[in-house]
C-alpha cells in the first residue's frame, strides 16, 4: 500500500491515537466548499442572462455551457483547498497538499514547527529546507495544536529509538 492508498485508507479529522496522528483542515475546508458553491452558482446566473444581454455581442447556448464549465472549474479549484491531509504514525509522516503528496521517515525530519504569525505547521528538513503541512492551519485553533502535539511526540520516539 503506497502513501496515497493509506492515506485514504484512513479516516478522522485530527484524531490523535497512542501511534497513529491524522490531521485535516477544519475552516479552510468548509471555506473552499462554500467559495466553490458561490463561484458556481453567480457563473451559472451570468450564464443564464447572458443570452439576453443587451451588450451587443451574440451569445449562444455553447457560449453559456462554456460559462457554467468554467464555474465549475473554478469551484472544484476552490474546494481543492480542502483536500491537505496528514498522516503520521511510527515509521514517518505522509503529506498531502493540494498538488502533491509525500512521504518522509522520521530520520529525515529534524523537527515539526509551528512558527509565530505563520498560517500553518511546517517539517523543518536537513539543509535549511521546509515542507509545509496545509493541513495543521492556524484558523483550526486547539486542532493544530493536538496536531502538532501528537507530530512532535511520534517525531520525539522516532529519535529516541
Amino acid at each position: 500500500m503506497n502513501a496515497g492508498d493509506q492515506m485514504t485508507a484512513d479516516s478522522g479529522n485530527g484524531v490523535t491515537g497512542d501511534d497513529v496522528v491524522v490531521a485535516r483542515p477544519r475552516r479552510t475546508a468548509w471555506m473552499g466548499i462554500a467559495l466553490g458553491v458561490a463561484l458556481l452558482a453567480v457563473f451559472t446566473v451570468v450564464a443564464v442572462l447572458l443570452r439576453g444581454s443587451d451588450s451587443g455581442a451574440i451569445f449562444h447556448l455553447s457560449d453559456q455551457i462554456a460559462m457554467v464549465f468554467v464555474g465549475l472549474l473554478l469551484g472544484l479549484a476552490c474546494a481543492s483547498f480542502g483536500t491537505p491531509k496528514v498522516r503520521a504514525d511510527s515509521r514517518g509522516i505522509d503529506v498531502r497538499n493540494v498538488g502533491t503528496t509525500r512521504h518522509f521517515d522520521w530520520d529525515q525530519v529534524l523537527s515539526v514547527s509551528f512558527p509565530d504569525g505563520a498560517s500553518f505547521a511546517r517539517l523543518e528538513l536537513p539543509d535549511d529546507e521546509y515542507y509545509p503541512l496545509l493541513a495543521v492551519q492556524a484558523v483550526d485553533r486547539h486542532r493544530a495544536v493536538t496536531a502538532v502535539r501528537g507530530l512532535r511526540r511520534l517525531h520525539r520516539n522516532a529519535w529516541e529509538d
